[in-house]
């Protein structure tokens, strides 16, 4: 079973990086203030379907409704996940059921009282993709529903939500997870799973899952997956995942710390013929640029979780962000910055690569503001 699947949570305590959203619903579950209408709205995989099967799970509980599902009731047996589910609680993908017919349907089933628990629940995933007519068909019994049926909407796209509907819920916003949070999901689970990962790989799966737990979790499978005795490696996860190699982004900016094009010129062709995608190359320079703005700007931002490298690699970083000056830093992000959307879909990515090298190591660094010894120093005072 994928990893995503497995360790998919079953209680609002067990998911992670959603305190807005977990803790004022556990409160209104605890409290009995329940509401006919929820939206669920968010990046795709991190956690909005999952927290509408927990809140279906709590509000048919025998206990409930209750943010903590007793998990042993028939209801909360068959709504765990992996169970077989009940007629109660409907799933519906709006993805591919999103016309005026399905929305009908909808409607005239949710005038059917609960077969054996306490509320009929239709959560409706991609609801931004139900068509006008259909919401338009759905409107009145989500304004005025029986009070045995309660509707969670989840999408990924809320402004595509219908005005009349949206105002007719409440509204919880989910978020991507930070890099401390996901890195403590990943370890978890590396633990759970009993396997061996090196400290160097979670930056790498964190930052190829985009913050989506769902993605970052369906990466280290296909990770783990193809892990030898040794577990998971640096050596075996950094080809897949398809990022730049630490070896050669740190000579990428020692090249630019010293101004040696040569270097720097040797070290695109290196790219080039190895394989490595240039516009993949440049992107990880970015992030190795912004690193060292924030290394310089907090010192200690490796141990404040700013900038996510292992702990073995900070003095390494410290001394790359002192070879510069911070407008030597920020010039070198800005010209990247402004050169790397022209990688994308080009004919010649190795020529565009080159001349971005050129611009990096031929544009001369904006000048500090004048001291009291420059221009402004001549500048005097006009009598009052």
């Amino acid at each position: 079973m994928a990893l995503y699947r497995k360790y998919r949570p079953a209680t609002f305590a067990e998911v992670v990086g959603q305190e807005q959203v977990t803790r004022p619903l556990s409160t209104a579950l605890d409290a009995g203030r329940i509401n006919h209408a929820y939206l669920f709205s968010g990046p795709r995989g991190c956690g909005k379907t999952s927290s509408a099967r927990i809140m279906a799970r709590s509000l048919n509980c025998e206990q409930g409704p209750t943010s903590t599902p007793c998990g042993v009731c028939d209801s909360c047996v068959s709504l765990a996940p992996g169970g077989p589910g009940n007629l109660d609680v409907t799933e519906l993908d709006a993805a591919s059921h999103n016309g005026v017919d399905d929305m009908r349907d909808l409607r005239d089933r949710a005038y059917f009282a609960p077969a054996e628990s306490r509320y009929r629940i239709f959560i409706i995933d991609e609801a931004h993709m139900i068509s006008n007519a259909g919401f338009n068909a759905l409107l009145k019994v989500v304004e005025e529903p029986p009070e045995h049926v309660i509707f969670i909407f989840a999408t990924t796209e809320l402004e595509k939500m219908l005005p009349t509907i949206r105002s007719r819920t409440h509204n919880y916003p989910f978020r991507l997870l930070t890099p401390s949070a996901m890195k403590g999901l990943l370890q978890r689970t590396v633990a759970a799973e009993g396997a061996t990962v090196e400290d160097s790989v979670y930056p790498m799966v964190i930052s190829a899952g985009g913050g989506s737990p769902r993605d970052t979790l369906s990466i280290l499978d296909q990770l783990l997956a193809g892990a030898g005795p040794d577990g998971l490696t640096y050596d075996l996860a950094r080809p897949l995942l398809g990022i730049t190699d630490i070896s050669v982004i740190d000579d990428a900016v020692a090249a630019l710390a010293a101004g040696d094009k040569a270097a720097f010129f040797q070290l695109i062709d290196a790219v080039v013929e190895s394989g490595e995608e240039p516009r993949r190359f440049a992107t990880d320079l970015l992030d190795r640029l912004r690193d060292l703005l924030v290394l310089q700007a907090v010192p200690d931002a490796v141990a404040a979780g700013l900038v996510a490298v292992p702990e073995d690699r900070a003095e390494a970083m410290t001394n790359e962000a002192a070879a510069f000056s911070n407008a030597q830093l920020a010039h070198l992000a800005s010209a990247l910055n402004e050169e790397l959307p022209k990688l994308r879909g080009a004919s010649s990515p190795r020529l565009l690569l080159e001349i971005m090298g050129a611009r990096l190591l031929s544009a001369p660094a904006p000048a500090a503001a004048p001291g009291p010894s420059g221009a402004t120093a001549g500048v005097h005072r006009l009598p009052i």
